[in-house]
């Protein structure tokens, strides 16, 4: 009954944030779609300039593509859900209405929205090829999945730290603004030279990127890809952000 009653309460948390994102804007998911189709462009516009191929086959929208989306199954999803509890603070009133349900809603609603802006975006490119894409789809949905959870972990730590130590707060967004360009999102890290190579390989980013663009490159081999490195930290992330989360739930409420 406990969770019947809870995933009613996150269902219609999701329609609710639906119509609060997306429909109350002219074209509604168009502007989710414009901001990656606008990102690749304008890599593409810069790299073929500066370079003859890609690192990794011979489409450069299809390789920053990969890397700018497989990215934003961790970026978009951190930024959406780690203001769930702000957005939804009226809400908490209702005695059946807990603090995770906020969490939860935002998490499956990023979730979807990136999936379908992969699928429009990836999908035209793939139209655009000479070749058919020969599309690994358990390496994709893998790192996906990867990605979000380790968003969502995240995202239930930063919930309760941004709350308790606002300096934190800015911390946090001094430390994961650089990540865009430290995450393999335009360079293969395999192709680094020691010692950067192994420093940048500290970041489970890494890892995922490399194993969402094995998921559309069969002849990338991904050599120093390590997959239980990074569901070290996605359990990790989730594991400690469940705990803190728990332990902090009348204090979420009650804020």
């Amino acid at each position: 009954m406990y969770f019947v009653t809870h995933t009613r309460i996150v269902s219609a948390l999701l329609i609710r944030e639906m119509s609060t994102r997306f429909g109350n804007k002219p074209g509604g998911y168009i502007w989710a779609l414009l901001d990656p189709a606008a990102h690749v462009l304008l890599l593409t516009f810069i790299f073929q300039a500066i370079a003859h191929l890609p690192p990794l086959g011979t489409s450069f929208p299809l390789f920053f593509a990969t890397g700018y989306i497989g990215f934003q199954f961790y970026q978009a999803t951190s930024g959406y859900v780690n203001d769930a509890l702000k957005a939804n603070k009226t809400l908490l009133s209702y005695p059946n209405v807990a603090p995770i349900d906020t969490l939860v809603a935002r998490f499956l609603l990023q979730i979807g929205t990136t999936t379908f802006v992969a699928f429009m975006v990836l999908g035209t490119i793939g139209l655009t090829l000479r070749m058919p894409l020969n599309l690994n789809w358990s390496d994709i949905i893998e790192a996906a999945i990867a990605a979000g959870l380790l968003a969502f972990g995240i995202s239930l730590s930063n919930t309760v730290l941004f709350l308790r130590y606002p300096i934190y707060e800015k911390i946090f967004q001094i430390v994961n603004r650089p990540l865009f360009m430290l995450s393999g999102v335009f360079f293969l890290p395999d192709a680094l030279p020691h010692p950067f190579r192994d420093i940048l390989l500290y970041n489970p980013l890494v890892h995922a990127m490399m194993l969402f663009r094995k998921g559309f490159y069969p002849e990338y081999r991904a050599a120093v890809l390590d997959i239980d490195y990074l569901y070290g930290w996605v359990f990790t992330m989730l594991m400690v952000g469940m705990l803190l989360f728990t332990f902090s739930t009348r204090t979420l409420r009650n804020e």
